[in-house]
C-alpha cells in the first residue's frame, strides 16, 4: 500500500492509532480528579448516571456528523475544511483564529499545567517551577510529533492503552474491594434543597461534555491517516463508544465507594476514592495517573493541531511558509513549532486561564453550523460520501438544537464575559477581510 500521497504528508494512521487518539485526546484529568460540579448541579444517583450518558450520546451524534463529512473532505484540517467548503472561507479562518490564538492552543496550556501540577506531588515546586515543567513538557511532545507523526501516534497508541489499563483496574478493585463500604450510592447529609433542576441538569450536562472534549480532533489528520474515508468514521465511533463505557463505570465506581455529599466537596475524587479502599496513599497513586492521562491528551492535541494551520497555509489564508513540509520527518513542522511557542506564552503569561474559560464555549456554535452543513452538503451536487451517518436527518438536529442551547444557556447564565469571549472569535473577521485585501491586490 502506498503510504504517501502528493502534498508530501505520509500516511501512517490506521485505524488502532486513530481510535487511541480519539479516547486518548478525550481523556484526560477531569474524569480523575473532579466530578463535584456535575454532582452538585445534579445530586442524584440516577440524574448523575443520566448526565454521563446524555452526554455521551450528543457526543456520539457529534462524532456521526463529522464522520459522514471526514468521508466526504479528506484533506486535513477537519473542521476548518468542513465550515470553509460548507459557508465559506471566513467561517473557516474564524474556527483556526480561534484554535491558535485561544481554544486549541489554550487547551494546550491548560492541560501542560494540570500535568506539571501533579508532577509537584512528588516533586514540590512554586510556581515558576510548574510553569517551567508546563513548558517543558510542550517541548518534549511537540519535538516528538516533529520528527513524525507515526511517532506522535504510536506514543499517543500507547498511552491510550496503559491508561484503558489503569481504568480497568480501579473498575475492578473499586467493585471488589468497594463491598468493604457500609453504604453503597449514599446520598449523606446533602442540605436541604438539593433537588435536581431543569437549569441544574443542564448546567450538569455543560460540565459533563466539557469531560468529552477533543473528540473531533483526529479528523486534523485525514491526510495521514490509511484509508481515511473509512478509517476516521470507525475511529470516532469506537472511541466515544469506550470513552462512554470507561465514564459511567469510574462513576458508578465513585458513587459506590463515596457518599455524594463526599464527591460534591471532592477536588480530586479517583484519589479519595482510592484512599477510601486502600488507605492514605491513594493520593499518590491517583497523582501519577492523571500526569500518565494528561501527558497521553497533550500528545494527542499537539499533534491535531498543526494540521489546521497547514491546510489553512495550502488555501492561502496563512503565510505559506507556516505550512512548510519537513523534507525528512513529512510533517507539518514549522507550524508544530509555532503551536509550541505560543502555548508556552499562554503558560509563563498564565492568560490561558481567562481565554480559555472566555472562549471555550464558542466552540458550540461552531459545531453547531458544522452540523448544519451536512444538510447542505447533501442537497449540492457532485459531494461523494464515503460513509452516511445514521439517524439522519434525527440525529444532526438534535445536536443542532443541543449545541445553540449549550451557547444560549453560557450567554444566560454569564453574559458579560460569554460577550468578551465572542468578541476575541469575532476581532478575526477584520483581520480575514484585511488578509484577503491584501493578498488579491498582489494578484
Amino acid at each position: 500500500m502506498n503510504t504517501n500521497n502528493k502534498t508530501g504528508l505520509r500516511r501512517a494512521i490506521g485505524l488502532r492509532n486513530a481510535t487511541a487518539m480519539v479516547v486518548g485526546t478525550i481523556i484526560g484529568a477531569s474524569i480523575f480528579v473532579q466530578q463535584s460540579d456535575i454532582t452538585g448541579y445534579v445530586p442524584s444517583v440516577t440524574g448523575i448516571f443520566f448526565v454521563w450518558l446524555i452526554s455521551g450520546t450528543l457526543t456520539l451524534f457529534g462524532s456521526l456528523v463529522c464522520a459522514e463529512l471526514s468521508s466526504i473532505f479528506t484533506r486535513s484540517g477537519g473542521v476548518y475544511i468542513y465550515l470553509k467548503e460548507a459557508y465559506s472561507p471566513s467561517v473557516g479562518f474564524l474556527w483556526g483564529w480561534a484554535m491558535f490564538w485561544t481554544m486549541h492552543s489554550g487547551i494546550i496550556a491548560a492541560v501542560a499545567v494540570i500535568c506539571s501540577r501533579y508532577v509537584g506531588y512528588f516533586f514540590p515546586m512554586e510556581d515558576t517551577g510548574i510553569k517551567v515543567v508546563a513548558v517543558g513538557i510542550i517541548v518534549i511532545l511537540s519535538a516528538v510529533n516533529y520528527i513524525g507523526v507515526k511517532h506522535g501516534s504510536l506514543l499517543q497508541t500507547y498511552i491510550t492503552i496503559g491508561k484503558i489499563g489503569a481504568i480497568v483496574l480501579i473498575i475492578v478493585l473499586g467493585s471488589l474491594y468497594g463491598s468493604r463500604v457500609p453504604e453503597h450510592f449514599a446520598a449523606g447529609n446533602l442540605p436541604a434543597g438539593s433537588d435536581v433542576t431543569i437549569n441544574g441538569f443542564f448546567l450538569a450536562l455543560v460540565a459533563g461534555l466539557f469531560a468529552f472534549g477533543g473528540w473531533h480532533m483526529v479528523t486534523y489528520n485525514s491526510e495521514e491517516t490509511i484509508e481515511s474515508r473509512k478509517t476516521i468514521p470507525r475511529a470516532l465511533i469506537l472511541g466515544i463508544l469506550i470513552v462512554t463505557v470507561c465514564y459511567i463505570s469510574l462513576n458508578a465506581v465513585y458513587m459506590y465507594i463515596l457518599s455524594l455529599e463526599e464527591i460534591v466537596s471532592s477536588t480530586r475524587i479517583a484519589a479519595d476514592a482510592a484512599d477510601v479502599l486502600f488507605g492514605y496513599g491513594g493520593g499518590a497513586f491517583m497523582s501519577g495517573l492523571v500526569i500518565f492521562s494528561t501527558f497521553g491528551a497533550l500528545s494527542g492535541i499537539i499533534l491535531a493541531g498543526p494540521r489546521v494551520y497547514y491546510s489553512m497555509s495550502q488555501d492561502g489564508l496563512l503565510f505559506r511558509w507556516v505550512g512548510a513540509i519537513h523534507a525528512k520527518f513529512r510533517t507539518p513542522y514549522r507550524a508544530i513549532l509555532i503551536q509550541a511557542v505560543w502555548s508556552s506564552v499562554l503558560v509563563t503569561t498564565g492568560s490561558y486561564r481567562t481565554l480559555f474559560t472566555r472562549v471555550i464555549y464558542t466552540e458550540w456554535i461552531f459545531f453547531g453550523i458544522m452540523a448544519i452543513g451536512i444538510f447542505i452538503f447533501r442537497r449540492r451536487a457532485g459531494f461523494e460520501r464515503g460513509y452516511s451517518m445514521w439517524g439522519y436527518p434525527v440525529v444532526p438536529i438534535v445536536f443542532i438544537v443541543s449545541s445553540f442551547v449549550i451557547v444560549a444557556n453560557q450567554i444566560i447564565s454569564d453574559p458579560k464575559e460569554s460577550m468578551i469571549g465572542l468578541s476575541y472569535i469575532l476581532a478575526g473577521l477584520p483581520v480575514y477581510y484585511i488578509w484577503v485585501r491584501k493578498n488579491s491586490n498582489k494578484k
